[in-house]
């Protein structure tokens, strides 16, 4: 690996504002992020991202790449729950095994959008169907994993898999990077450039403050978590690093794009902390968000942006 890539990475300003909000809660700073304004920020960076992968992908023609991408976004997003659950169940019972298991097997918006920002900084293209990719990827590990839970856990509560599935698909992150996706697709080109100084020059600035929010929430949170343990700790980055480097790696076969091919490792490393939570507060009531929060936001998410994303990186261009 180029640890200058990885020097570069740690340095990076988006990351440092991530530092300085663990920082702020560190020193018990009156530092805040109002709620409306946090809420807007998210959903500028999935317009932002959806908007501008339309665009792209309007500009493409469909290939066997794109299809591959797709059928592997969905195979990873379905495999992932199901052997994390065995793995959890060793600690775990099964609620909160399942309700873990679907954030590992779900992704993380702002960690793919962070990869794309490190793309853009090495000056590495990508291809717009990898948002299409990501939107897709979200809702199949929360199925899977309420299943899981209905099957080992008898008392288990909540909505019926049929309106789980409804929530997964029309959660708000969802529907905003598919909606903005579409637009972007059948937008006319020339008056999309109207918007491009909004979804393309001030999109790292808005990234850098929402980071700087996360950094607070996980210093928040953080502490309750290690109550549980060693083992959990070990899984929320041995198990993503695993998940992203097979996939690094066995995505060669299908793939030639290293752009491409370090987005939907991105995606296979990470852990959702925004959809999971909400559908399994409905699915699984009994499951703990004290447990699965911290461990996706707290050290899967630092662990990918900092040290992940070279060591991907590294695999892809050696492969």
């Amino acid at each position: 690996m180029d640890f200058q890539i990885l020097i570069s990475n740690l340095t990076n300003p988006t990351l440092l504002f991530f530092l300085l909000g663990i920082v702020a809660v560190s020193l018990k700073s009156d530092l805040e992020i109002p709620a409306s304004s946090s809420k807007f920020i998210s959903l500028y960076l999935l317009f932002a991202i959806g908007f501008k992968g339309g665009q792209e992908l309007a500009h493409s023609t469909f290939s066997s790449e794109i299809a591959w991408s797709l059928v592997l976004g969905l195979a990873i997003a379905s495999i992932i729950p199901f052997y994390t659950f065995y793995l959890l169940r060793l600690r775990l019972d099964p609620s909160n095994a399942g309700a873990v298991a679907a954030a590992y097997g779900s992704v993380s918006a702002v960690t793919f959008v962070s990869a794309v920002a490190f793309l853009e900084a090495k000056e590495i293209a990508y291809h717009g169907h990898m948002v299409a990719v990501m939107a897709l990827m979200e809702a199949p590990a929360i199925v899977v994993g309420v299943m899981l839970i209905r099957r080992y856990d008898t008392s288990a509560g909540g909505g019926s898999v049929r309106s789980v599935i409804h929530h997964a698909t029309t959660n708000g992150s969802v529907l905003m990077v598919l909606g903005s996706l579409l637009i972007g697709i059948i937008a006319d080109s020339k008056q999309a450039e109207g918007i491009k100084p909004f979804t393309t020059d001030i999109f790292k600035g808005f990234l850098a403050i929402f980071l700087l929010e996360m950094g607070m929430v996980t210093a928040r949170r953080f502490k309750a978590f290690l109550n549980y343990g060693f083992f959990l700790s070990a899984f929320a980055i041995l198990i993503p690093a695993i998940n992203g480097c097979a996939v690094a790696w066995l995505s060669s076969w299908v793939m030639e794009d290293t752009g491409n091919r370090l987005l939907l490792a991105v995606l296979a490393a990470s852990a959702s902390y925004i959809a999971v939570p909400a559908a399994m507060r409905m699915a699984a009531p009994q499951a703990d968000p004290g447990l699965y929060i911290p461990m996706t936001l707290g050290l899967t998410f630092p662990f990918n942006i900092s040290v992940g994303l070279p060591v991907y990186h590294a695999i892809i261009t050696n492969t």
